[in-house]
C-alpha cells in the first residue's frame, strides 16, 4: 500500500486518480466517528463547564480553545504526523503497534502483550458506544423540529441500529461506495453553517489563543477537569487514523485530515462558539440551531446517515482487530465470512456482530440520551491512546533507533496529554464510565484465560507426546501396514508426534506412504510473501515436515498454499490426501493451575471455537478427526 501510494505521488494519470480515491474513501471510513463529534462535543462540554450556572464568555472561550488544541496536539501531532508512519507492513492498529513493538525489542514483552490487549480491549468497547451515541445524537434532533417526536426518538434509534446490524452479514461493499461522497457533503454543510455563525460574533476567533484553555482549566478546579473530560469527545475516533492506515495508506489520510477534515470541524466548532456567545440559549441543541427551523429535519436526516457510516466505520474495525487477535493467538477461532469476491479485508464475524449489537442494544435502552452515554464515552477511547502512547515509545526508540532521551522527548508529551484525558474521564466513573471499564476488564480476562489456558494444554499434551525423530527411526525398523495416499497431521510443535498420528498407528495399525506434519504458523506481519509461505523438510523417505506461514491479517487457507510445494518437487493431489485434524475433549481439574472458573470458562472457550477444518478451509471430505480427552 505505502509504495502504491508514492508512485501515487509521483505520476499522473491514473495513478494519481488512485491516490484521490483513497482520498475520498479515506473521508468516508476514518473520519466518521470524529466527524459526527459536533453533534454532541461542544454542547456537552459547555455544558460541563457551567455546571447549572449561565453560560458565560470565558466557558465558550476555554471550551473552544480545549477543543482546538485537542484536535491539534492528540490527533494531528500525535496520530497523522507521528504514529501514522509507524506502520507494520503497511498495517496500522494496537495490535500492529503492539507487533511492532515486539518485534523491535526481539522478543515477547508482556508488557506490550497487556497494552495491546488493553487497548483492542477499549476499542471493541468504542465499537459499542459509538454507534449508540452517534445515532441517538443524530435522531434526537427530531426533538427541535417537532417535540412531539420525542417519544420516538429511542425507538427510532433502536430500529436504524437493527437494520445497520442486520445488513452486516450481506457485505458493505455497495454502501461503502457512497461513504465517501455523502461524508464530503456532510463535512461541507457543517463547514457552511459553522462559517455562517463565526460572523455572529468574529471574537470567538480569540479561542485560539492557548491561553484561555489553560487559563480555564487552572481556575475551575474539579469542574475543569470534568470538562476536559467533555472535551475528549471532540477527539473521539482519532485512533481510527491509524487503526485504518493499511486501508488507505498514509498520504491519503493526511491529506484528507489537513485540508479538508481538521478545517470543517474546527470552522463549525467556532461557528458554534459564536452562536452561542449572541445568544446563550442556544447552548441547548446548539449544532441544530445553527440552522432555520425549514432545515432542521434535512439536517437530521443527513446527520443520521453520518452517523450510520460513522457506526458502520467502527464496527468493520471491530471485525478486523478481533480477526487480528484471533491470527495472534488471543482469541479462540471465530467464524469468518468473506463478503467480497475482490477484497479480502471486507469480513463478516457472526458472532462478533451480535455481541456488538446486543452491547449496542443495551447501552441505548440503559442511557437513553446522549448526554448521559457520554459519560461512557470518552474513557475507552482515552485508555486506548495512552496504551498506543506507550507502545509507540518502544517503537520510535527501538525500530526507528532513536536515542532513548529523544524519544521519551518527543511521546512522553502526549502521554502526558492522553493520561490528563484518562484522568478526566475516571471522574465520570459513576456516571458511566464503570460499563467500557467492565466491558474492557471481561474482554482482557476472557483473552488472558485463553492464552493462559493454552499454555497449560500444551504443556499437558507435552508430557504424553513422543518427539517425532524416535517415531520415525523406530518405524523404519518395524514399519506397519503401509498404504497409498498422503496423510496430513496438523500441529502446533512439529518436534513431537501428532496425538492424530499416534491414535491412527494405534488403532488401524497402519500408515500412508507420505505423511506430512504440517505446522501453520502466524506471522507478525499482517502478511507474508508468497516466496516465504511454504517451506518443507525432508526427515525420511516416507516423513516431511512444512511449515506455512500466514499473516495475521490473512485468512489461512491450506490447500491453496499447499499447491505452491509443487514448484518445489512435491507432487500434492488433494483427491489422494487425507487431513487427519485432533478434536480434544477438556475436564476440568483443581490442578490446572487456574482458579475452577477459569477453566470452565477455558473450556466453553475451545468448545466455541470455530471447527479447524472450517477455518483453514480443508475439504471436509478429505478430514479424519480423531477425538482425545484432556484434564487441564
Amino acid at each position: 500500500m505505502t509504495a502504491s501510494i508514492t508512485q501515487a505521488e509521483t505520476q499522473d494519470g491514473p495513478v494519481r486518480s488512485g491516490f484521490w480515491s483513497l482520498t475520498l474513501g479515506s473521508i468516508g471510513v476514518v473520519f466518521g466517528d470524529i466527524g459526527t463529534s459536533p453533534l454532541y462535543a461542544f454542547h456537552e462540554a459547555v455544558k460541563a463547564a457551567a455546571h447549572g450556572e449561565p453560560v458565560s464568555r470565558g466557558i465558550v472561550l476555554g471550551v473552544l480553545s480545549l477543543i482546538l488544541w485537542a484536535l491539534l496536539i492528540v490527533v494531528t501531532a500525535k496520530y497523522v504526523l507521528l504514529l501514522l508512519r509507524a506502520d507494520n507492513n503497511g498495517e496500522g492498529g494496537t495490535l500492529s503497534l503492539m507487533a511492532l513493538g515486539q518485534r523491535a525489542l526481539g522478543r515477547r514483552s508482556w508488557v506490550l502483550l497487556a497494552l495491546g490487549v488493553v487497548g483492542a480491549s477499549m476499542f471493541i468497547g468504542d465499537s459499542m458506544i459509538t454507534p449508540a451515541i452517534s445515532v441517538l445524537s443524530a435522531v434526537e434532533g427530531l426533538k427541535l423540529a417537532t417535540p412531539a417526536l420525542e417519544h420516538y426518538v429511542v425507538p427510532l434509534t433502536v430500529l436504524i441500529l437493527v437494520l445497520l446490524f442486520a445488513v452486516q452479514s450481506k457485505g458493505t461493499a455497495l454502501v461503502a461506495s457512497a461513504f465517501g461522497p455523502v461524508m464530503v457533503v456532510w463535512f461541507t454543510v457543517i463547514a457552511v453553517m459553522g462559517a455562517v455563525h463565526i460572523a455572529d460574533d468574529p471574537s470567538v476567533m480569540a479561542a485560539i489563543n492557548p491561553y484561555y484553555a489553560v487559563q480555564f482549566v487552572l481556575s475551575h478546579g474539579t469542574i475543569g477537569l470534568v470538562t476536559l473530560g467533555a472535551v475528549f469527545l471532540a477527539v473521539t475516533g482519532g485512533e481510527a487514523l491509524y487503526a485504518d492506515l493499511g486501508h488507505f495508506g498514509r498520504k491519503p489520510i493526511q491529506s484528507a485530515w489537513m485540508f479538508f477534515v481538521l478545517p470543517a470541524l474546527l470552522i463549525n466548532y467556532f461557528g458554534q462558539g459564536a452562536l452561542v456567545l449572541s445568544d446563550p440559549s442556544a447552548i441547548q441543541h446548539s449544532f441544530y440551531r445553527m440552522v432555520p427551523d425549514s432545515l432542521v429535519l434535512p439536517l437530521v436526516g443527513l446527520a443520521t446517515a453520518a452517523t450510520v457510516i460513522a457506526s458502520q466505520a467502527v464496527i468493520t474495525g471491530a471485525y478486523s482487530l478481533v480477526y487480528q487477535a484471533v491470527q495472534l493467538g488471543l482469541l479462540p477461532r471465530f467464524e469468518v465470512r468473506y463478503t467480497s469476491e475482490s477484497h479480502a479485508g471486507q469480513i463478516y464475524l457472526p458472532r462478533v456482530n451480535r455481541l456488538l449489537l446486543i452491547g449496542v442494544m443495551l447501552l441505548v435502552l440503559l442511557f437513553h440520551t446522549p448526554s448521559n452515554l457520554a459519560s461512557a464515552y470518552g474513557i475507552a477511547v482515552s485508555t486506548t491512546m495512552v496504551a498506543d502512547g506507550i507502545m509507540g515509545f518502544v517503537v520510535i526508540w527501538k525500530l526507528w533507533n532513536w536515542r532513548a532521551a529523544t524519544a521519551a522527548a518527543v511521546i512522553v508529551p502526549f502521554v502526558i496529554v492522553d493520561l490528563s484525558f484518562f484522568s478526566a474521564n475516571l471522574l465520570k466513573l459513576l456516571e458511566g464510565a464503570w460499563v467500557p471499564l467492565l466491558f474492557g476488564a471481561v474482554m482482557a480476562g476472557t483473552i488472558w484465560t485463553w492464552r493462559k489456558g493454552s499454555a497449560i494444554l500444551i504443556q499437558k499434551t507435552r508430557r504424553i507426546e513422543v518427539p517425532l525423530d524416535d517415531l520415525v527411526r523406530s518405524l523404519e525398523k518395524r514399519p506397519p501396514h503401509i498404504v497409498k495416499g498422503t496423510a496430513v497431521f496438523l500441529t502446533s510443535d512439529p518436534s513431537f508426534v501428532p496425538t492424530a498420528l499416534l491414535h491412527n498407528l494405534k488403532h488401524n495399525k497402519v500408515l500412508h506412504e507420505h505423511n506430512v506434519i504440517l505446522t501453520i504458523e502466524t506471522a507478525q506481519t499482517p502478511r507474508v510473501d508468497l516466496a516465504e509461505r511454504f517451506r518443507m523438510e525432508k526427515i525420511s523417505d516416507k516423513f516431511f515436515k512444512v511449515r506455512l506461514r500466514f499473516g495475521y491479517m490473512e485468512q489461512p487457507n491450506v490447500p491453496k498454499a499447499l499447491a505452491i510445494a509443487r514448484k518445489q518437487g512435491w507432487q500434492f493431489d488433494i483427491m489422494s490426501t487425507s487431513f487427519f485434524v485432533s478434536r480434544r475433549s477438556l475436564k476440568a481439574s483443581p490442578q490446572s493451575g487456574m482458579p475452577l472458573w477459569q477453566d470452565h470458562l477455558f473450556i466453553a472457550l475451545s468448545r466455541s471455537a470455530n471447527d479447524a477444518t472450517d477455518y483453514f478451509q480443508i475439504p471436509t471430505g478429505r478430514v479424519v478427526e480423531v477425538g482425545t480427552q484432556v484434564i487441564i
